[in-house]
This record gives C-alpha cells, structure tokens and sequence, in this order.
C-alpha cells in the first residue's frame, strides 16, 4: 500500500510536471497542449505586433518584431499568457520610400487584424492583449480599438501602453547620452536591440545619416497632415543611436517588462471590462429602452 502511495504521488507529480513545461509560445504548442495551455492563460493571449521597416541605418528592419515579441515572452515567463507568432501587417506608409518596408494596403492590416482576433476568439481565447512595437500603429489601434464597439464580440480586446519611468530614463542617459530626438532608432531604442540582437546591431553605422528632426512642416501651426513623419525625419531615423548599449537597453526592456506582467495579471482577473461589453452590446440593440 505504502508503494502504491508512493508511485501515485510520483504520477501526480509527474503530471503537475508536464503541466508546467506546457509551452507559452504559440507556434511550440502540439493541439492537444494548446487545449491546456488556453486554461492554463486563463483563456488569455498577446499578439505582438511589429512591422518591417528601416530602422535608421544600423538597426535590423525587424527591430519592432523582436522588441514586441522580447516583450512578450520575457513577460509569459513570468506570468503564464500564449504569445501569439510575430505579426507584422502593420500601418507603414510613411515608410514607402525607404528599402525594405512591407506596408499592406489599409483595408488588408484592418481585415487581417480582425480575422486574426476572431480567429483566436473561436479558439477559446476571450481575452487579447495587444503588444505594439512599432509607434506608427498607434492612431491604426485607437480606431481600431474604438471599431471594436461596431459589433458584438465574444471576447475583450486590451492595448498594452507602458507608461516611462523617469528613474530609468536617467540611468539610461547616464549610462549612453543625452538624445534630443530619440523617436525612431535613437538612443533608447537602439539599446533595447542592442540588447535583444547584439548580431545584428551596427552602431559603427549609426552616424552615417541624420537623426535630427527637419521641423518642415513649422510654418503650419494648428496642423495635421499624414505627411508629419516624413517632413521631421526622412531618413526614417530620428536621434542618435551611436552611444547605445545593452545595459541600458536591459534597463528599457526590465521595466516594461514589470509593467506588462502586472497588466496581464489585472487582465486575467478583470470582470468589468466584459460586463460593460455585454450591457453596451444589449443596450445598442434597442438603445430606445436604455435609461436616460
């Protein structure tokens, strides 16, 4: 009997072992793991979505794809979450003129993204957390966010925003340079690649094009226009990348990393957000019963 207690003890162990050692990325998953690994996320998902495009000229065209997916994973290692493959049907227009960039029609990003959701949603995943890694996606994802509403969904979408911590800011300076620019390849993003892909970094390459903002566009106060980017930096650089490290860049990638773990934490526990979901979608099929 005392055997027999033993061996079943081993057993459970060794199941409670292989639970564990269920992989969080989503391509390693054999179907019958990815059965166990939508409960083990607690039906919760990130799709780190990046782009190909320049990345001044010593960063790799796929600096977005690795940052979000790094991300990502660090954070699921945590805490964890299926991390969907590299997605790069990104918004990217602004980019056309320079090698290498992949920029999809608007109507495809927007049918891929929706599909890619539904998708996810009709295999058990009712909650998706976005990751971007790329800033030229963000007006894309707050409409994006916002058409969410146009119908009724069976699962609630949440963008990852991390918000900068000073502290790191300033270690981060101290550690490289002062960068007055610092929006596309500088500083801080070439450290966080620099951390990511050493191999592929070339910050001997750095100087050889301009990271500064041009400011064309200053004789147009109260302005929008879609040319914005390209008017301040048409190199598609803006900074300097050529004091980056990957100590600093380690510093970045820590404190986002903390932030997305506590986010995906709050997700899997959040009630509210597929509550109020489930009341607007009810209210917006008869809005004249709706309180007023």
């Amino acid at each position: 009997m005392k055997k027999l207690f033993c061996i079943s003890l081993a057993f459970i162990a060794f199941l409670s072992l292989q639970a564990q050692q269920i992989p969080f990325r989503y391509e390693e998953l054999t179907a019958p793991d990815f059965v166990q690994a939508v409960e083990k996320s607690g039906k919760t998902c990130i799709l780190p979505i990046g782009v190909f495009e320049k990345h001044g000229p010593h960063l790799p065209l796929g600096t977005d794809l690795f940052t979000a997916r790094e991300f990502a994973i660090r954070a699921a290692e945590k805490e964890y979450t299926v991390v969907y493959p590299w997605y790069y049907f990104s918004q990217i227009n602004e980019a056309k003129h320079q090698p290498g960039t992949i920029a999809y029609t608007p109507e495809l990003i927007w049918k891929i993204l929706q599909e890619t959701l539904n998708e996810l949603a009709r295999n058990g995943f009712d909650k998706i957390i976005i990751v971007n890694g790329h800033g030229g996606n963000n007006a894309f994802l707050n409409f994006f966010g916002m058409a969410q509403l146009s119908e009724r969904r069976s699962y609630s979408l949440y963008w990852f925003r991390p918000t900068d911590d000073p502290e790191v800011a300033k270690k981060v300076e101290e550690l490289t340079q002062h960068d007055p620019y610092n929006a596309h390849a500088g500083n801080e993003e070439s450290s966080v690649e620099k951390a990511i892909t050493p191999d592929l970094v070339h910050l001997e390459r750095a100087g050889q094009q301009s990271g500064v903002d041009q400011d064309r566009l200053k004789t147009l106060p109260y302005v929008y226009t879609g040319i914005w980017w390209y008017a301040s930096y048409p190199n598609h650089y803006g900074g300097d990348g050529t004091k980056a490290n990957a100590k600093a860049g380690e510093l970045v990638i820590n404190s986002t990393v903390d932030q997305l773990v506590k986010m995906i934490q709050a997700v899997k526990k959040d009630e509210v957000v597929p509550a109020l979901q489930k009341q607007f979608f009810d209210e917006s099929e008869n809005p004249i019963k709706t309180k007023q």
